[in-house]
């Protein structure tokens, strides 16, 4: 059974930085898209940062210039590096594997909370 694992979140001052991490189980991670999603209080979960198996990002706008989204396929890892924090940025963060085939089911994480306040 596959499993996502994030780590990296916690509390820190407008204008800083996160590194979040997600360690990856299973086989053929490189196929796969990765992504980062996150869900603020009162909000719905929505998708920040993507990255495909050749290594290519997507961002939201409100995360361009700021987050930067990498894999390393020989350890299975996805990593959201997040800088000049904002309040706005306060939320739960999910490492997420999208479907590569059909009869798969999306594959989340149980999330790590950021919090960016002073």
């Amino acid at each position: 059974q596959v499993q996502l694992v994030e780590s990296g979140g916690g509390l820190v001052q407008p204008g800083g930085s996160l590194r979040l991490s997600c360690a990856a189980s299973g086989s053929d991670f490189r196929l796969y898209v990765m992504g980062w999603y996150r869900q603020a209080a009162g909000k719905e979960r929505e998708v920040i940062a993507t990255i495909l198996p050749n290594f290519m990002p997507t961002y939201v706008d409100s995360v361009k210039g700021r987050f930067t989204i990498s894999r390393d396929n020989s350890n299975n890892m996805v990593y959201l590096q997040m800088n000049s924090l904002k309040p706005e940025d306060t939320a739960i963060y999910y490492c997420h594997r999208a479907p590569l085939l059909r009869f798969q089911d999306d594959v989340w994480g149980q999330g790590t909370r950021v919090t960016v306040s002073s």
